[in-house]
């Protein structure tokens, strides 16, 4: 846990700069630049949106450059050039599964570069699995959380660990140090469905003794392509996710208020071309996700 919590998924910087071009150096801390399911630019890249304040809220940033990882520790690469030179807000999305040391962004002398406006709202909080961490996005930008923190212009804490994330009682309490709008809770594909059951109620009742009218979601197993198909798997998400609604049921059976609950069933899609390996999500499946999530919890701000 401790290693993964040392990547630098869900972190962005944002800046506003006149210059015409912006590049980027940045130190990795892992040497191992890609995995076999998923591409180097996701694990250890630079993903770079410009904020058009004219286009609709959902639909004002849009992608503009990248920085792809050549070698370990040190990247340099210019991220775009032939700008018009005017300010303009930019995210830079930090590497998903790697960690770095330090980055630098870089642009040309006469530029002005500061601090993009600070936000005044709370964040949102995610926590799960290698899902939620941007397993596997071609770009740190297409991780599901990263989507929907640009359509709803609010900062997201990214809580995804890879292998982990099972709902344990020390992260919900932990979790409960934290004052966001909203927690989602996408737990599911790393818990078994007897621990689905014993952990869920306890892990809602610690947030919510912490914020008693923070919205909490909960978000089902997802539907993976080969249940079509394979009964075992079939049965096997199936069970996690009644394990999930009984307690989801018993929770608001015990009062427990702004509490909501997303199934899983569509979050990837019906034609089977959601995932790289038929659990992490492409780039597809995570804008499937956001389709679905997204309104919700921008429902809840």
């Amino acid at each position: 846990m401790w290693q993964l919590a040392q990547h630098s998924a869900g972190i962005c910087v944002r800046f506003v700069t006149s210059a015409k071009a912006i590049s980027a150096r940045w130190r990795l801390w892992n040497q191992n630049l890609a995995m076999v399911h998923m591409p180097a630019t996701g694990v250890s890249g630079l993903d770079l949106y410009i904020k058009d304040p004219l286009r609709p809220k959902n639909k004002q940033y849009h992608w503009i450059g990248l920085g792809q990882p050549e070698k370990s520790p040190e990247n340099e690469a210019e991220l775009v050039g032939g700008l018009d030179g005017q300010p303009h807000e930019f995210i830079l999305y930090l590497p998903l599964y790697n960690g770095v040391e330090k980055v630098e962004i870089g642009v040309n002398a006469e530029a002005e570069i500061e601090k993009a406006p600070a936000r005044t709202t709370k964040p949102i909080v995610m926590y799960g699995t290698s899902i939620l961490h941007g397993g596997c996005a071609s770009r740190s930008g297409m991780s599901y959380p990263a989507i929907i923190g640009r359509w709803v212009d609010q900062p997201i804490i990214n809580l995804g660990f890879s292998g982990n994330g099972q709902a344990e009682p020390e992260m919900a309490e932990l979790l409960a140090e934290l004052d966001p709008a909203v927690y989602l809770l996408d737990y599911c594909p790393n818990v078994n469905a007897n621990g689905i059951r014993k952990r869920t109620e306890p892990f809602v009742q610690i947030l919510r003794n912490a914020h008693p009218d923070t919205p909490i979601v909960l978000v089902e197993n997802i539907t993976y392509p080969k249940h079509l198909f394979v009964q075992s798997a079939r049965d096997n998400t199936n069970e996690k996710n009644m394990e999930l609604h009984s307690a989801y049921n018993r929770l608001r059976q015990a009062g427990v208020k702004h509490l909501l609950y997303i199934p899983g069933e569509r979050l990837l899609g019906d034609d089977g071309e959601g995932t790289v390996d038929g659990i992490h999500p492409t780039d597809v499946g995570f804008m499937r996700m956001a389709q679905t999530i997204g309104p919700i919890v921008e429902a809840l701000l």
